[in-house]
């Protein structure tokens, strides 16, 4: 038996849902939390700011996994960086990249 929607759950349908375009881009911004490694980035940086061998020495990974990561992060808008003398120093660029790894982690139920 097939279902009818009213002609305000359609209305509220074509409303909220997503148009092509946002749903495209919000596909996007949740496969950036698809890597195990980039989340540990995200992670340790949404405690502190961190140059890449702390990141490495931190995390336990290789100084051209983290680089490449962070690379990808960066192209994304997730993180952001500042100089200081030689060294580059990574860190959350939102607090909304904060609140969508602490939404995960209390759904899981951690």
């Amino acid at each position: 038996m097939a279902v009818t929607l009213s002609p305000h759950q359609r209305s509220l349908i074509d409303y909220y849902v997503p148009k092509d375009d946002v749903v495209y881009d919000l596909s996007e911004f949740f496969s950036v939390f698809a890597d195990p490694t980039r989340l540990k980035i995200l992670s340790a940086l949404s405690i502190t700011e961190m140059c890449v061998s702390d990141l490495c020495d931190s995390l336990g990974l290789r100084q051209s996994t983290v680089s490449h990561q962070l690379q990808y992060l960066r192209m994304y808008k997730m993180v952001k960086s500042r100089k200081e003398g030689k060294s580059v120093f990574y860190s959350i660029a939102s607090e909304y990249i904060e609140d969508a790894l602490n939404t995960g982690i209390s759904f899981l139920g951690y």
